[in-house]
């Protein structure tokens, strides 16, 4: 336990970016799981566009990096065009 209040200041205050990175890190798995489980191009489409909302969102507040954001988008595109072209 932290001796100082600036330290116990800082404790609650990472805790609790903690809690809303998890929630940020859990949706954006979640959109991503919901592109690749996708039936057909059409829903996966839809699910890719806010997949690629969320990470850009992660991106943009650090959360995730930028590279990794971008090649994250790139494998849901490729997984998205596979999908057309099987239709």
């Amino acid at each position: 336990m932290p001796n100082l209040k600036s330290a116990k200041k800082r404790m609650e205050l990472s805790r609790a970016a903690n809690s809303r990175n998890r929630v940020s890190r859990s949706r954006i798995k979640t959109a991503m799981r919901r592109v690749a489980e996708a039936e057909n191009a059409e829903t996966a489409q839809l699910h890719m566009k806010e997949a690629v909302a969320l990470l850009d969102r992660a991106a943009t507040k650090n959360l995730l990096h930028a590279n990794r954001v971008a090649r994250m988008k790139s494998q849901l595109a490729r997984h998205v065009n596979d999908l057309s072209a099987a239709s």
